[in-house]
């Protein structure tokens, strides 16, 4: 895992990786969105609606440690060990949409996390104990692990599935 030295390096690193990976989408038919290929474990829907879905997760989870809500992580519904139900009721949400759709979605999502980024203190981003529901884990992660892992580290992962679904997509 990296070590970002300021929040703007975590930004940037956030946009460029958000770019890249959802630019990869742009030359996918919208015939092909639900297509499963042989040796990838994902649509080319599942995998924005996977990016959704984490996106969205932390966000929750910081509106509610704002309300005052005890925050259950990863979900209310899910425990750690159960991330495969998790990640289909996220593939369910997003499973009707056209993929311009969930790539502005996207967009949306990462601009929120960017602004959330911004506007958490050094101390809050870099030191563990920056929100309750980060020391959720015995982990007790700083919020730059949390927020790398639920976007850059994905963003970079799923575009090497993206790209090689799109390779084999057309053999």
């Amino acid at each position: 895992m990296p070590d970002y030295k300021s929040k703007q390096e975590l930004i940037n690193e956030i946009s460029s990786r958000a770019k890249l990976f959802i630019d990869e989408f742009s030359d996918i038919k919208e015939t092909d969105k639900d297509k499963f290929i042989d040796g990838i474990d994902r649509t080319p829907v599942q995998m924005i609606a996977y990016q959704l879905g984490w996106l969205n997760l932390i966000l929750d989870w910081e509106e509610q440690e704002k309300q005052g809500i005890t925050v259950i992580t990863p979900h209310a519904n899910y425990k750690w060990n159960n991330l495969g139900g998790l990640y289909e009721d996220f593939y369910k949400q997003y499973e009707n949409y056209t993929l311009h759709e969930l790539c502005s979605m996207f967009e949306e999502a990462k601009e929120k996390i960017i602004h959330l980024t911004e506007g958490y203190t050094d101390m809050e981003l870099f030191q563990s104990g920056g929100r309750k529901w980060a020391s959720s884990t015995p982990a007790n992660w700083a919020l730059w692990k949390w927020i790398h892992t639920n976007t850059v580290a994905p963003f970079k992962s799923f575009r090497s599935k993206i790209r090689k679904w799109k390779k084999l997509n057309q053999s």
